[in-house]
């Protein structure tokens, strides 16, 4: 089956407010549907985020839990952050773990793979934020800390799924269920 694209797209009649800041921009609009209704809609732009599967000698690593202060409290989550140029994945990748896991420089990984090359619309009706994935795994010699690791399963089907019923992060239950489907 083929989806079709609106023959008539929606019209902006009005911006009401415009609030930006670092993190995120939140703006209201007025807008005009292919009915000719009028409708009134906020939305946030926020930078795309990259998440890493980190994999080391068999294991799924994830990061120190961390609070989030949207559903107000801690969190188990793949290691993570802002992407500014899905072309720096790569290096967004190294910057994230690095942070995430405490390490040190050097070239981190013994590979790094894409999960998506094209960015996953996070809430495409209220947000233009996407999602990229990775996974990436470190050498078996290199020494993450202890205290920098939130868990720790096997990299398996019966291990990721046991991570599952863990994460509540939606994003990172799509990145997990995306390795899944290409593990098998």
């Amino acid at each position: 089956m083929t989806a079709k694209h609106d023959e008539k797209p929606w019209q902006l009649l009005s911006q009401m407010v415009e609030v930006r800041s670092p993190w995120l921009s939140v703006i209201g609009e007025r807008l005009r549907d292919a009915t000719g209704q009028e409708l009134e809609y906020w939305r946030v732009e926020k930078p795309d985020s990259l998440l890493v599967i980190t994999i080391q000698d068999g294991r799924l690593l994830l990061p120190a839990r961390s609070y989030r202060p949207g559903v107000g409290r801690t969190t188990l989550d793949f290691a993570g952050g802002r992407l500014q140029d899905p072309s720096m994945i790569p290096e967004t990748a190294q910057v994230i773990v690095r942070r995430e896991f405490n390490l040190g420089g050097g070239d981190l990984f013994a590979s790094l793979e894409g999960l998506n090359r094209v960015g996953w619309d996070v809430d495409s009706s209220s947000s233009s934020q996407r999602v990229y994935g990775t996974v990436a795994e470190l050498p078996r010699d290199l020494l993450v800390p202890e205290y920098s690791i939130g868990a720790s399963y096997p990299a398996t089907d019966l291990g990721a799924r046991e991570l599952l019923r863990d994460l509540h992060c939606v994003q990172c239950r799509a990145l997990l269920y995306e390795w899944l489907e290409r593990s098998r």
